[in-house]
């Protein structure tokens, strides 16, 4: 086999399994070519000859494999998210391994899925992402874990999120699929996978397949007033909590505009931006394939 593998240096703790990853997964006769960047060189220039091999990994934290998917979408090019970032969200939803010599294996078993990817544009710019984008106090919590990520892991957005409880509130303007409403609360989240850390789930379903976009409206006042939220994801592991209380709204759509009064800050897989609404989202059905595995295949492989 060939594979192309895209290093991210600045992703992470910075501990090499990528490497572990490259000897368990060469055999006599392959190629593995590895480009790394630190943020410096963008993935564009990585990617230019993406289609001469058999698939690409992207090795770093969920806004590396959004970037690479996004750069890659509608070219059925097979890529393996190797989680090497802070969250991993998409591994998680995935239900891919995270050992090294167990991902070593996926590309060569062959197994592939298309999923859905979201774009969003603002300020005149364009980018993919995998998970969830969204507005206000979710991208304050990922401009708040940023310097501490490699210290604290995962654990560093909770503590981003303790440290403002009374975030901005402003009032949208949603536009859905040409359908306008008007709400008040503290973020909107636009989301195709919806596990975040610890396994919890923003929506009760989890279909990032099925050409629509979730709208989730952060209806609170204060942070205070999602936890009863954030217990009933906890407690819908098992399918048996729907409800998001009142604090959370959620609606779908395959294209939706956000206006916002104050203007909120914008991210994207975890990626602050520093840029503000209003922005646009959109979804491109099925554009990205995925390396998974056999229990990813169980999960998703019949919708």
């Amino acid at each position: 086999m060939k594979l192309l593998v895209l290093n991210n240096l600045a992703s992470g703790y910075g501990e090499g399994a990528i490497y572990d990853f490259i000897r368990a997964f060469a055999r006599d006769g392959d190629e593995v070519c590895v480009r790394s960047t630190d943020g410096t060189t963008d993935l564009r220039g990585l990617l230019g000859d993406a289609a001469s091999f058999d698939g690409v990994v992207a090795s770093g934290g969920d806004g590396t494999v959004a970037t690479a998917s996004y750069l890659l979408a509608g070219t059925g090019i097979p890529i393996l998210p190797f989680p090497a970032g802070t969250a991993n969200l998409l591994a998680l939803n995935l239900a891919s391994p995270n050992e090294p010599h167990a991902l070593a294996k996926l590309p060569r078993a062959g197994t592939t899925l298309d999923f859905d990817l979201g774009e969003i544009e603002v300020e005149g710019r364009r980018f993919g992402f995998g998970i969830m984008a969204g507005a206000g106090y979710d991208a304050a919590i990922m401009h708040g874990a940023e310097p501490a990520k490699r210290l604290l892991g995962p654990m560093a957005y909770f503590s981003a999120a303790l440290s403002n409880p009374l975030p901005q509130t402003s009032r949208f303007t949603i536009d859905l699929d040409g359908e306008t409403i008007e709400r008040e609360g503290l973020g909107i989240l636009i989301v195709n996978f919806s596990k975040i850390q610890f396994d919890i789930s923003v929506t009760h379903e989890n279909q990032p397949r099925d050409g629509v976009l979730d709208v989730v409206v952060l209806r609170a006042a204060n942070a205070f007033e999602l936890i009863p939220a954030l217990v009933a994801g906890m407690l819908d592991r098992g399918g048996d909590f729907p409800d998001r209380t009142a604090a959370v709204e959620i609606h779908r759509a395959r294209h939706v505009r956000v206006e916002a009064d104050p203007p909120m800050e914008v991210q994207y897989d975890g990626e602050a931006t520093r840029l503000m609404t209003p922005f646009e989202a959109r979804v491109l059905p099925r554009a990205a394939r995925f390396y998974v595995s056999e229990e990813c295949l169980e999960l998703f492989g019949g919708e």
